[in-house]
C-alpha cells in the first residue's frame, strides 16, 4: 500500500522516529492509523448507547410514564451540583 502525505506530515513522522520511539515511519503511521480506529469504535459504542438511551426515553413516553419539568428545581440541583464539584476540588 502506497500513502501519500504532506510535507508536514512527513516532516512530523522523521521527528517521531528520530526522536527513537519508532523505528520506522511505518511504526509511526501503524500506531497513528491504530489510535484512530480505537477512536472511531469508542464513538460508534457512545453512539449506540445513546440511541439506546433515546430509545428507553421514547418508550417511556409511548407508556406514558411522564412528568413535568420543573426548571427552578432542575436549576437548583444542577448548582448544588456545581457547588459541590468545586468544594471537591478544593479539598
Amino acid at each position: 500500500m502506497n500513502v501519500s502525505m504532506t510535507a508536514k506530515l512527513e516532516r512530523w513522522i522523521g521527528k517521531k522516529v528520530k526522536e527513537g520511539r519508532y523505528q520506522t515511519a511505518s511504526e509511526v503511521v501503524r500506531e497513528a492509523v491504530r489510535l484512530l480506529a480505537e477512536r472511531e469504535e469508542r464513538r460508534e459504542l457512545e453512539l449506540a448507547r445513546l440511541r439506546s438511551e433515546i430509545e428507553v426515553g421514547l418508550e417511556d413516553i409511548r407508556k406514558g410514564r411522564l412528568t413535568a419539568l420543573d426548571m427552578k428545581q432542575i436549576k437548583a440541583e444542577a448548582r448544588k451540583e456545581l457547588a459541590s464539584r468545586k468544594l471537591k476540588k478544593v479539598g
